[in-house]
């Protein structure tokens, strides 16, 4: 993972992680509850077939395909999309609405296919509908309101038709289905609390990993990368642009007179003249380069897909950027810049590396402030916002 794609994952809520978090086990625990419900108003229809108003059968029956049917493709429609649009903003009142009209349809034709006379049909129906209670609890246990609205739009029609019916079997039955809707509503509220709790814990601590990470990787003074950090990413830019037959440059820059800097004003004066000096390097480049600092006053930038000219232009912008940008008692800061091109002779990243140190040492033998090209080995020069002139070897 990029630097820069940590210092973006550490900046989105965790409240926001959580709740699609929540959203993706939602999914992935109900696509078999969708099925079983329909599947147990079948299997009920079937035991009690002879005992219910087959019409009433029939539409209920069919209502609930078509609900089911709309869950499904719904579903499909979750899982055939980008894991970047699977958003609660995008999904959970969809999922909402679905729910809503499917266990309202449940309910509702349990009661109305439910016989007034005949109390085994009456317990079956019962039975089945304290078993979707059941199911909701499993399926929707992350979200608590989601799973009481399930349950009472199942339960409570049949429940509170039962419960004022002048026969003391069916108040019982009714009172008994109450109390246990009670304790599920209980231990669901604890359940939801207790995984949204883990959500939030497994959020904190890839956070907490991410971010020890990026400071791990990153230079505490400048930044930027790190001497380590550079150096793994570049080895894969390194690989990709070989794979790609793209161009790549290295650029190797090394700060004229530092210790003369530090020798005059101070180490803590250096070390914001190293700070400010990793604010230019972040602006002057792209988003596509890898930059880092790899000790003291050295750093080091890789440019894919650059040609050698391109690579030099950019530099001279930075030379020129140097002295405008930095600020404090320091006002003349210069630096000395080599730059390589990768070419069938590199044998790996170190060689092209390399390259682009000779050509350094060359600037800062040339006399400092300028940039220097190891191939074709010509030497730039660039004096304050004068055009940089080519020299000689």
């Amino acid at each position: 993972m990029e630097l820069s794609d940590l210092q973006h994952e550490k900046d989105v809520s965790i409240d926001e992680q959580v709740n699609t978090d929540r959203l993706h086990q939602l999914f992935r625990q109900s696509v078999s509850a969708v099925i079983g419900s329909y599947l147990a108003a079948l299997m009920l229809c079937g035991l009690c077939w002879d005992r219910f108003e087959q019409t009433t059968v029939f539409w209920w029956l069919a209502l609930l395909t078509g609900s089911t049917m709309l869950r499904i493709s719904m579903f499909v429609a979750w899982f055939r999309c980008d894991e970047s649009e699977r958003t609660p903003r995008r999904w959970e009142r969809k999922y909402w609405t679905t729910l809503v009209l499917s266990a309202g349809i449940w309910g509702a034709g349990a009661l109305l296919i439910m016989p007034a006379n005949d109390l085994l049909a009456q317990a079956l129906v019962m039975l089945f509908t304290v078993g979707m209670s059941v199911s909701a609890v499993s399926c929707y246990s992350a979200y608590r309101y989601m799973t009481m609205i399930s349950m009472g739009l199942v339960l409570l029609p049949c429940t509170l038709w039962l419960l004022f019916q002048p026969s003391a079997m069916q108040a019982g039955m009714a009172l008994v289905v109450l109390v246990f809707a009670s304790f599920v509503v209980r231990a669901t509220r604890k359940m939801s609390d207790a995984l949204e709790a883990a959500f939030r814990l497994t959020r904190e601590m890839e956070r907490a990993h991410n971010i020890s990470r990026l400071a791990a990787q990153t230079d505490e003074l400048t930044g930027l990368r790190n001497r380590r950090a550079f150096f793994e990413r570049a080895q894969q830019l390194y690989d990709e642009c070989r794979k790609k037959q793209l161009s790549l440059c290295a650029v190797m820059l090394d700060m004229d007179h530092f210790k003369h800097i530090n020798d005059t004003y101070g180490h803590q004066v250096g070390d914001r003249v190293l700070q400010q000096m990793g604010g230019i390097i972040c602006t002057c480049f792209r988003n596509t380069d890898v930059h880092g600092r790899l000790g003291g006053e050295e750093f080091a930038i890789l440019l894919p897909d650059t040609s050698i000219e391109v690579a030099v232009k950019l530099l001279e912008n930075l030379l020129v950027a140097m002295p405008q940008a930095m600020t404090g008692p320091v006002h003349r800061i210069t630096a000395s810049l080599g730059v390589a091109s990768m070419s069938g002779d590199d044998a790996d990243l170190h060689s092209l590396m390399n390259n682009a140190d000779k050509a350094l040492y060359r600037a800062k033998a040339l006399g400092r402030n300028q940039i220097s090209v190891a191939e074709p080995a010509w030497p730039f020069s660039s004096e304050g916002n004068n055009t940089p002139a080519v020299t000689g070897r």
